[in-house]
């Protein structure tokens, strides 16, 4: 036995057997050394360039100076900052409260009851995905403008020449960055509501708990921990909103931080320094909030309901209520896609911005349609937006795949991948293209203005993203898999290749599909970087609601918003299956 383990030990020293082993590891280091150098190029300049140009005296032909505080200290004792402080909490706290309320409660209704009607409020989640924020800002601005169908019904009950509601104003920036967000909050929400375990839920109706009772106090708090996860996301994307400020609240003097952002770089000459001292106080705040969320998310764990024994998903008996639940269903799909759809196609088909009312039926033309696919450009805004959106969701997804495998696995650098990864949902869109427009200034090659510098942005931006899907992917995937084919002589790139991304296709599938429409709607980035040759669809579109082409704007957009819908409805129907793949795993 002894000389046996001895002849083990010698073979496993023997030059043969180092040879065979050395490859292996030095694939595995360049692999890790090769993504942190990767990953660190893309994810560390953006930050580092907004802080030098924030602390740093910059010279006329573009170099640093001495280092200074002025340009934070100009800032501080500005009394319009404190102003745009106030009204950006204000505007997100407000729109924060609402959409968790109403998507929390649809959520609910759908995944957790008997209620009829759900299929409309999938319909509902697919349309706002493949809908660009700045169209759905701009159909809201017609339904609750003056000449809208809400204020038309107020003058026709009441007699009255006035409106009920003013758009123009806080509360509708308020509402309509809610009706934005509430699909993806009921996504949110029906993740959690959809896996919840449904024994609480019994034994609380079985103790003469009511409805809402049972909400409130047993499906909410067993939800809390995608509750505290939607709130800090709604806050943080609308502290960071652009298209409803600047299309909304601007033309009304509601300046918030992103809009001054925004305007201190479009002055001439562009104030670089101020608007990245500006953002460098934004990524503060949002950091905090993340930390903040880190630390609750560290004892998500204490609400777990689903356990191995005894578990069914089954829906809580709404008894005759249930028509009230449908009737919320209803209500939802009227308000956030009815009425607004309704509203495109009405401004869409009239030659201005007329009164909703049969007597206007008259007016009714195809001009503004005609118009639309008349005009080249719009297919080369097409083209810019679909070659940007492929080229970040491929290269964002490749990246996140590798980075998801090493992480979960806890490979060699693993968590300092996973960290730097995780580094840009710091910067609000607004942010991350100044300083992507910094940097592409300061390159030796003319990159600034083109598709590419925008591509570029939107790869750092969507990582994180992908990280999200690529992670979970990789936990689904047994460990052995990966073992057996080490074992059999594959090295760590014919493992990602042959065993893990096969396996976890319809993760990457879905992550590349929900990057590609979110790039393909995002504005705040390009209207920053967008030149005359590579305006997107977002960019065009705010040009035309800027100019008060509403009636183009609402013909284009409904054209555009029929395609990504379609592709919306695949990128649905894959996050579906996906997600039921790993409840039955």
């Amino acid at each position: 036995m002894d000389d046996t383990l001895s002849a083990a030990g010698q073979s496993l020293s023997t030059p043969a057997s180092l040879g065979r082993r050395l490859p292996r590891i030095t694939s595995s280091a360049l692999l890790t050394g090769g993504m942190i150098v990767v990953i660190g190029a893309l994810m560390i300049p953006p930050l580092v360039i907004l802080i030098l140009n924030s602390v740093l005296e910059v010279n006329p032909d573009g170099s640093y100076g001495a280092f200074t505080l002025a340009n934070y200290a100009r800032i501080l004792s500005q009394p319009d900052l404190y102003r745009s402080a106030w009204n950006t909490v204000l505007f997100a706290a407000l729109s924060t409260a609402i959409v968790l309320v109403v998507g929390g409660l649809l959520a609910w209704v759908v995944e957790r009851t008997n209620a009829p009607f759900k299929a409309l409020a999938y319909l509902t989640t697919i349309a706002a995905l493949g809908t660009p924020f700045v169209l759905t800002t701009a159909a809201w601005l017609f339904v609750l403008g003056r000449a809208g169908p809400l204020n038309e019904l107020y003058r026709a009950l009441t007699g009255s020449r006035g409106i009920l509601f003013n758009v123009n104003s806080l509360w509708g920036m308020v509402v309509i960055e809610a009706v934005v967000w509430m699909p993806l909050v009921f996504l949110m929400f029906s993740a959690a509501f959809r896996s919840a375990n449904a024994e609480m839920e019994e034994a609380a109706r079985m103790s003469g708990a009511s409805v809402l009772e049972t909400f409130w106090r047993v499906s909410l708090r067993l939800a809390w921990p995608a509750l505290a996860a939607a709130a800090v996301f709604v806050f943080i994307n609308t502290l960071s909103a652009f298209d409803v400020p600047v299309l909304v609240g601007v033309p009304s003097n509601i300046n918030v931080l992103t809009s001054d952002i925004y305007f201190s770089i479009r002055q001439v000459p562009p104030k670089l320094e101020h608007a990245s001292a500006f953002s460098v106080l934004l990524i503060g705040v949002i950091c905090a909030l993340m930390l903040w969320y880190g630390r609750l998310s560290r004892h998500a764990d204490r609400f777990a309901s689903v356990t191995g024994k005894g578990y069914r998903p089954r829906p809580v008996d709404l008894g005759g209520l249930r028509w009230v639940g449908g009737g919320i269903i209803l209500a939802s799909f009227f308000f956030l896609l009815v009425l607004p759809l309704s509203a495109l196609v009405w401004v869409a088909a009239t030659p201005f911005m007329a009164p909703m009312r049969l007597s206007n039926l008259k007016l009714l033309t195809w001009k503004n349609f005609a118009a639309v696919f008349d005009e080249p450009s719009y297919l080369q805004y097409g083209t810019n937006t679909v070659t940007i959106a492929a080229v970040a969701a491929t290269v964002a997804v490749l990246l996140a795949v590798i980075v998801g495998w090493m992480a979960a696995r806890r490979r060699p650098g693993g968590a300092l991948l996973d960290q730097l990864s995780t580094l840009p949902m710091l910067f609000p869109g607004i942010v991350m293209g100044v300083a992507i427009m910094q940097i592409c200034l300061q390159l030796p090659f003319p990159i600034y203005g083109t598709i590419w510098a925008i591509a570029y942005a939107f790869v750092i931006r969507a990582v994180p993203f992908g990280l999200r899907y690529t992670y979970t992917g990789v936990l689904q995937i047994h460990r052995e898999l990966e073992e057996s084919a080490a074992i059999s002589g594959a090295s760590q790139l014919q493992v990602l290749r042959r065993i893990v991304v096969p396996l976890m296709a319809p993760a990457i599938v879905s992550a590349w599909l929900f990057i590609f429409l979110s790039v393909a709607k995002e504005l705040a980035i390009t209207v920053l970087l967008a030149g005359p040759r590579s305006q997107t669809i977002a960019v065009a579109m705010f040009d035309k609601a800027s100019n008060g082409q509403a009636g183009e704007l609402a013909a284009f957009g409904l054209v555009w918003a029929g395609l990504m819908v379609l592709v919306a409805g695949l990128a649905y129907a894959f996050m579906r299956r996906q997600s039921a793949g790993a409840f039955a795993h």
